[in-house]
Order: C-alpha cells, then structure tokens, then sequence
C-alpha cells in the first residue's frame, strides 16, 4: 500500500470557504503538541493557531490540517498547515500572515507565509515528503542556551557507525520495531528516502526525509542509532532489530527536544510563488 493516501475528494475546501496555507515555525516546549485539544487548559499549537485565526474573521470557526502532528516538545522550522477561512472575508497573504502572528503572540509561534490555495489542495494530503532533523549535543557539559532544543549526550558518538548502521534502515520496510506502541497508522510499511549521521562540531546530526513517518518513527531512529554511536551496539544489530518487527527489538525512544521538522515538500510548491 502506499505510504500516504491520495487527496480524497471529501478533503477538498467547501464553496463557502477560501483555503490558505500556512509556513510556520514553532519552540514545541509548554506545548502539548500540534494537535488540538478538548481540555481548554492544554495549550496545543493547533489550537492557538485556530483561536488567531478566529480573531481574524470576528470570531467565525476556522479550521486547519497540518502536513504533520508533531508531538510535545518537538519543534519545527518548515512546518505547513492549510486554514479554511471563510470566503466572505477579504484577506491578502500578508494580512493573514501578520495577523495570525500578532493574535499567537506571546508564544513562539509565527507564521513565515501563507498563500491562497486551490479547494482541492491540501496539507497533508498533497504532501510527497517530509524531513525531519535530530540534534544532539554530543559533549561532558550540559547546554545552557540550547536546553530543550537538544538531547545532550554525554558518552562520546562515533558517527562513522552511525551511518554504517543508518544504512540498514534506507528503503521500504516495515517498520514496526521503530514505530510507537500506541501508532494509528493501518501499515507500518514506509520507505525511507534518506538518513544520514554527521558531525558539526560537538553536534551529531541526524537528516532524515521519506513521503511520511509513523509516529515516535524518528525519535526511535535516533534512540537507536544512539546505542550504535555508544558501542553499545554493532551496527548490524539495527538490521536486525528491523527484521524482528518488535517494538521491543529497536532502542528506546529519543527525547522530543531535539527533533524539529524543518520541511513539507509538494508536487506544486505553494509558497514558490
């Protein structure tokens, strides 16, 4: 099957509606991730940006869809989301995209674009791909400036191994050992477009892109290709945790701070123009 459905016909924007996207990014700490929530007092990225957007409209619902659900903690620099305002109000590209800043302040959230949309274009649907970054801080002293936008680790990380494993894990599989207990998604099969490991400094990064993820996917990833860096595993090992297809053959997950999805590709590049 394939590894995200097609735009259906049933998510194309309604006459009475004007749908825009949306480039943002976001600090994912004192968040409960993007996903709106029913308790009021959970603050999700989701929400803040559809209560602004209401404000925009004098209190009219508008409602988005993102190209991803990034959980707790996670950041984003290139995150996309599509918003259906409305289509009796009159809005430019640069009155959403001020406005919606203005009304989400003083959290760190901003809007860097929004364009008009076709009805039948959607954010998660339309996507071909979506990468995602993975920092750690690879030295004896903890951050200062960086906490929460890293995983600091300690033990020094050999990144040779790293990739010699990452390797293992490039192409179509299944993978149910790297994908959360709790994941909704109806296959587990992806395909796996790139990973690579390298080293800047004290900083190993960990690049990552494929047409989607199953949730905790990444952060299993790089829990994984940590143990590797260690020595604590061989790299063969991780080829071997993917073939068992048990959650409990994989390492464990990586905390969310230091994952950020730095970008959504489409066939038709909204914010190109």
């Amino acid at each position: 099957m394939p590894d995200m459905p097609p735009a259906r016909p049933d998510d194309a924007a309604p006459a009475s509606v004007c749908r825009w996207a949306v480039l943002m990014e976001y600090d994912g700490r004192g968040f409960v991730g993007w996903q709106r929530q029913k308790a009021p007092d959970l603050l999700s990225i989701q929400g803040l940006l559809e209560a602004a957007a209401r404000r925009l409209t004098n209190g009219r619902d508008v409602r988005s869809i993102t190209a991803g659900r990034t959980d707790a903690g996670v950041h984003a620099s290139g995150q996309v989301a599509h918003l259906d305002f409305p289509a009796d109000v009159t809005l430019s590209s640069a009155t959403v995209r001020d406005g919606l800043n203005f009304y989400m302040k003083p959290h760190p959230v901003v809007v860097l674009m929004a364009r008009p949309v076709l009805p039948q274009w959607n954010a998660r649907f339309s996507a071909i791909s979506r990468a995602y970054r993975y920092r750690i801080l690879n030295r004896a002293a903890r951050p200062a400036l960086e906490d929460g936008q890293v995983w600091h680790v300690r033990a020094p990380l050999n990144v040779e191994s790293m990739q010699q494993a990452a390797t293992c894990l490039l192409g179509r599989h299944d993978f149910t050992s790297f994908r959360a207990t709790a994941c909704q998604a109806r296959s587990p099969v992806r395909t796996l477009d790139r990973l690579d490991v390298r080293r800047e400094g004290e900083y190993v990064i960990i690049e990552t892109a494929a047409r989607s993820f199953l949730h905790h996917q990444v952060r299993n990833m790089a829990g994984t290709l940590k143990l590797v860096g260690e020595g604590r595993w061989e790299p063969v090992q991780v080829g071997h945790a993917l073939a068992a297809r048990d959650r409990r053959a994989a390492g464990p997950t990586a905390p969310p701070e230091g994952l950020c999805l730095t970008g959504v590709g489409y066939a038709e590049n909204p914010f190109s123009r």
